[in-house]
């Protein structure tokens, strides 16, 4: 085949012009690296203003608008009008980094800080001082790099602890990092409560901040401002649906999940009613929602605002809506109903094995686009696990539905046991909506 206008290139010059991409592919990766390098900090810092606080970045207010960004590329969350990018650890910092100022977001970044849950011995000074080491290495290594906004000191502490012997360490770590690092904030994230506020305060001064995480406790956002943290600045490092420990439940105790058109009037409302007041009162310093991406916690859909193959969910466009004010031009689909056997997902559903039962799921595209269905169905989720900690996920059942691409399908129930019957529908444009329903089976 021949080139418009000449002749093919010989072997010789296709080889040189591959070795001159090469070579500027190089050059400029080793450009980059060396303006990293030598990169001069962004100082960030708490100021009091009016009768709140604020964060200064570059001398310039800056209110976090960011999420907790996993496995998704950070393009998405600036596109969408966030700000900035929170994470858990320290093992793709660099990457992490480098990525957020590619795309001009910032990172409130997850120091390595383990939980007693995990057998961490706050009272083994051996085990105390090797993590302070790698505390140590990790603000050394990305302290200069100007996408830092703050440092994490551990997730969740809370959850397990034996006393406040650990926010001793947190207080010790701060002080440690304020001496490396004089040009960011430090702050640790903890569950909602009122009790473990009242520990770090009381054992951890030298933060910066404190950030808390809230699901369906979302809901005493004004309590938290006014009375928890009142005189004292905040963020929200974590915020989201209804969490499955506060969720309805089924009478065999499997939590009932919103869809994810409940779920994006969700994030819409709780932004824009409890996050954004105390915002512009200066009460809080910003907010990161939970998860810009997919995980796998009791359900692989719960905290996810994209799917398990990456595809958005309404609730992104919820927060493109709540961050810049504008709709996305073409939106998630709309779901009316999941149903199973003529049921919903709170209605207790249960089936006889080996009986065969109808399934629907009913949507509507706002841009009237086409759709297309599948269908899984997986074994209730039997985790215990505690703070969103680790959860393989949980492989699905085949061979039972009819045909899993279609809006209505025919199920034949599994052995007696319990299960969860999931729906998506997807437009063109890999927008998706989801739902699932929870269901037990018996024997005939």
């Amino acid at each position: 085949m021949k080139r418009r206008g000449g002749k093919m290139p010989s072997p010789q010059a296709r080889e040189l012009r591959h070795k001159a991409r090469v070579l500027r592919t190089t050059l400029l990766f080793w450009t980059l690296a060396a303006s990293l390098l030598h990169a001069q900090p962004i100082e960030v810092k708490v100021v009091a203003h009016g009768d709140g606080f604020q964060l200064l970045r570059g001398g310039q207010p800056y209110v976090v608008k960011g999420a907790g960004v996993v496995g998704v590329n950070y393009r998405t969350l600036a596109e969408r009008g966030g700000n900035s990018v929170r994470t858990w650890g320290i093992e793709t910092a660099g990457r992490d980094l480098d990525e957020a100022a590619k795309n001009g977001l910032t990172v409130a970044l997850g120091l390595p800080v383990a939980a007693e849950r995990w057998g961490m011995d706050y009272d083994d000074e051996e085990q105390v001082v090797a993590q302070r080491q790698r505390v140590r290495e990790a603000v050394e290594r990305y302290r200069n790099h100007p996408a830092l906004l703050a440092w994490i000191i551990g997730n969740e502490l809370n959850h397990g602890m034996k006393d406040g012997r650990v926010y001793d360490e947190v207080n010790a770590l701060s002080r440690m990092i304020h001496e490396l690092d004089p040009n960011h904030p430090t702050t640790t994230a903890i569950t909602a409560g009122e009790e473990p506020i009242e520990v770090v305060k009381e054992h951890a001064p030298d933060l910066d901040f404190i950030s808390i995480q809230l699901y369906g406790a979302l809901a005493l956002m004004p309590r938290y401002a006014d009375e928890w943290f009142a005189g004292r600045p905040f963020m929200v490092t974590e915020w989201g649906p209804i969490g499955h420990w506060e969720a309805n439940q089924t009478a065999w105790g499997a939590p009932v999940e919103m869809d994810s058109t409940a779920k994006a009037r969700r994030y819409l409302d709780g932004y824009r009613e409890l996050i954004e007041p105390v915002l512009a009162r200066g009460q809080c310093l910003g907010s990161y929602v939970f998860l810009w991406g997919q995980k796998q916690e009791r359900t692989p859909t719960w905290y996810s605002l994209f799917t398990p193959s990456g595809q958005p969910t309404a609730a992104v466009d919820a927060m493109q809506l709540a961050w810049s004010g504008q709709h996305a031009p073409n939106q998630a689909p709309v779901i009316q109903a999941m149903r199973l056997d003529n049921h919903t997902a709170n209605s207790n559903v249960t089936l006889v094995a080996g009986g065969h039962y109808h399934a629907e799921f009913t949507i509507h595209d706002p841009n009237g686009d086409p759709l297309t269905y599948r269908w899984h169905l997986k074994p209730e989720s039997t985790a215990t696990t505690d703070g969103g900690d680790y959860e393989p996920a949980i492989p699905d059942i085949p061979g039972l539905m009819d045909d899993p691409t279609r809006p209505t399908i025919t199920l034949q129930a599994p052995e007696p046991g319990t299960y969860r019957l999931f729906a998506y529908a997807s437009d063109p444009k890999g927008n998706t909506a989801h739902a699932n329903i929870p269901f037990r089976t018996t024997g005939p």
